[in-house]
Formats: C-alpha cells, sequence, structure tokens
C-alpha cells in the first residue's frame, strides 16, 4: 500500500495510484476528536498537530494541515482577535478603520516569538518531525484579497475596490509580501503544500478577480513552487465565473465549492493545463453532514468521473462540526473500494 505522500505525488504526476487521495479539510472537527476547546486549538500549535493526527488516523486522511482560522496575518497586523472558548475568532473591529491606518501598517515578522504566524510554522515544524514524510504537510497563508478583506472589513473593501482602486493595490502589496514570507516560513518548517485561501474572491466580478486576486495569487505561488512545495488554491462559494481565470493562478491544485459544476470545470482547466488537479467538491452540508453513506457514496462517485483523471477527493470546503463519523467513514470506504 502506498503512503500519503507517494498517493499524492504519483496523482499529480499522473502515474497509477492505490486509491485516490483524500484532500478533505478539517479544523473544528478536528479539534472535537480530540475533546479540546476551540480556544486551545486555534492558539496552541500542539493541540492543533495532536487533532490533527488523530483525525487523519481515525479517517484515513491523506493530509495533515495547519489551517485553523483566518487570523494569522491578520493577528500579526495588528487587529484585535478574541477567541471564544468553544467559538471561532472574533476581529472586533477592523484595524484599518481608516485608509489612513494603512501607514502604520507593520511588516510582521512570521517568525517573531509568540506571533499567531510563528505558531503556524511551529506546528508544520512538529508535523514535519512526527510524520517522517509519510503524510503531506499543509502550510496556509491567506490570498492579498482575503487579507485585505480581514483587515478592512468586507463591506468597506468592497467599496474601496471603486473608489479608492490605488489604496487598494497599495494594501494587496502589503499583504502580498507578507504572504510570501509566511508562506516561505512555512516551506522551511517542512510544508509541502500551501493552501492560499481567498474566500472574498468569490463575490467579486471576473475583472476584479483579474485586477485585485489573480496577479497576487500568481506572485504568492511562483515563491511557494520555486521553493519546491505544491501550491494549492482554495477559494469558497461559487467560483464559477472565474475557474478559467484560476488556472492561470499558477496552482497544481485547484479545489470547487459544491455549487459548482465539476465536469465543465474540468473541461475549462483541460483546455489550460491538464496537469492542474481539481478537488472536490462534495457538498460538505446537504451530502457529508446531513446525508447518509449511501448518498455520500453516490456523490463521491459522481465527482470522481466527472473530475478527470488526476482529480482529488475532497468535500467544497471544511468538514462541518458534529458531522457524524460514520459520514467521514463512508467518504473514505469509497476512495478505499476498486473501481
Amino acid at each position: 500500500m502506498m503512503t500519503s505522500t507517494e498517493r499524492l505525488t504519483a496523482r499529480l504526476g499522473g502515474q497509477p495510484v492505490d486509491r485516490v487521495p483524500n484532500m478533505t479539510l478539517v479544523m473544528q472537527f478536528a479539534a472535537d476528536q480530540i475533546g479540546a476547546p476551540l480556544a486551545r486549538y486555534y492558539q496552541d500549535y500542539n493541540v492543533l498537530c495532536e487533532a490533527n493526527f488523530k483525525t487523519v488516523e481515525v479517517f484515513g486522511l491523506d493530509i495533515l494541515d495547519a489551517i485553523s482560522d483566518p487570523y494569522r496575518e491578520a493577528a500579526d497586523f495588528g487587529a484585535q482577535i478574541t477567541f471564544p472558548e468553544n467559538g471561532l475568532p472574533i476581529c472586533t473591529e477592523p484595524r484599518l478603520k481608516d485608509p489612513s491606518d494603512l501607514a502604520t501598517l507593520p511588516a510582521p515578522d512570521p517568525l517573531a516569538p509568540g506571533s499567531r504566524m510563528r505558531d503556524r510554522v511551529d506546528a508544520i515544524r512538529l508535523f514535519h518531525a512526527r510524520a517522517g514524510g509519510q503524510v503531506p504537510v499543509q502550510g496556509w497563508v491567506e490570498g492579498a484579497l482575503a487579507e485585505a478583506a480581514d483587515l478592512r472589513g468586507v463591506s468597506a473593501l468592497m467599496y474601496d475596490l471603486y473608489d479608492r482602486e490605488d489604496w487598494v493595490e497599495e494594501l494587496l502589496e502589503r499583504c502580498t509580501e507578507t504572504a510570501i514570507a509566511f508562506a516561505l516560513a512555512q516551506v522551511e518548517a517542512g510544508a509541502t503544500i500551501i493552501g492560499l485561501g481567498d474566500a472574498i474572491a468569490s463575490q467579486v466580478n471576473p475583472a476584479a478577480y483579474r485586477r485585485f486576486a489573480l496577479p497576487y495569487e500568481q506572485r504568492i505561488f511562483e515563491a511557494v513552487r520555486g521553493a519546491g512545495a505544491s501550491a494549492r488554491l482554495h477559494i469558497c462559494g461559487n467560483t464559477t465565473r472565474i475557474v478559467g481565470d484560476m488556472a492561470h493562478s499558477g496552482a497544481q491544485i485547484i479545489d470547487l465549492d459544491w455549487q459548482v459544476d465539476l465536469a465543465k470545470a474540468r473541461a475549462q482547466v483541460e483546455d489550460i493545463d491538464p496537469a492542474i488537479a481539481l478537488c472536490g467538491n462534495i457538498d460538505p452540508v446537504a451530502v457529508l453532514y446531513s446525508g447518509t453513506p449511501e448518498g455520500i457514496r453516490q456523490a463521491v462517485l459522481g465527482c470522481r468521473d466527472a473530475g478527470g483523471p488526476n482529480w482529488l477527493a475532497a468535500p467544497g470546503c471544511e468538514v462541518p462540526r458534529n458531522t457524524p463519523a460514520e459520514n467521514l467513514h463512508a467518504f473514505g470506504e469509497v476512495l478505499a473500494a476498486p473501481n
């Protein structure tokens, strides 16, 4: 039987595999596997690592993942983040309440002791040391546009895209520089994949995506690939209008959420770069959380058929908290069954 690393490497290289790699993203679900309060999962890399090792072991995932929440970089830029004991982190107010605040934005060091970025880098080191190369280790950064939304607030940034385009581009430059430094620190620590989350990109039109998101994704991924790691692009929501543009990002893996027609996306990407692996896109709520094992089986087989020869298995986004264990087991069992 292949190791997870061998399985993913072969799949991305167009070679035969013993089963399709399971690239499912887990966050809150992972914390619950060890009974850890979410506040500790987000703030203590030892807890995050323990939760992910346990989830990989129990459910047969093919990735150890340092993703937790979108506020690592934002916190180190100076945003005020609170951590409810068992809830999602909250940014209590935008770091850039006024455009003039951009002048005070620091250039955070991802290795600064006690920083949230450093905590993720330390998670990567622990994953790398304990996995021994058997399981791919995934680091994570926020895309420049997503980070801008975290720092400015979504509504304000949407107005800024029209009212102060040059200011937005200056902010995106700052976010990109930090994202590259953060990504490279994770690769140096042992990450073999860097995921980039750019959720806000699904909320802008294709022209805005091509101007305010894609060029910065390209620069980050160029640095990631130059450092020897694989690049994974994750944009939540309906990205149907920008799938073709996403294929020009430099990502070797592109996640698609459940709203996207996987077969049509495959056809688009095939024309641009057939080596790109599409990942997804089972509905994480209606199918994985609320569905039955048989419904999950049918959904996985449908995605396998639509996704092409290098398709990677995953829900469209993270596994929802309190998803029945039997459903996630069923997801893995379909992948392990003979074609």
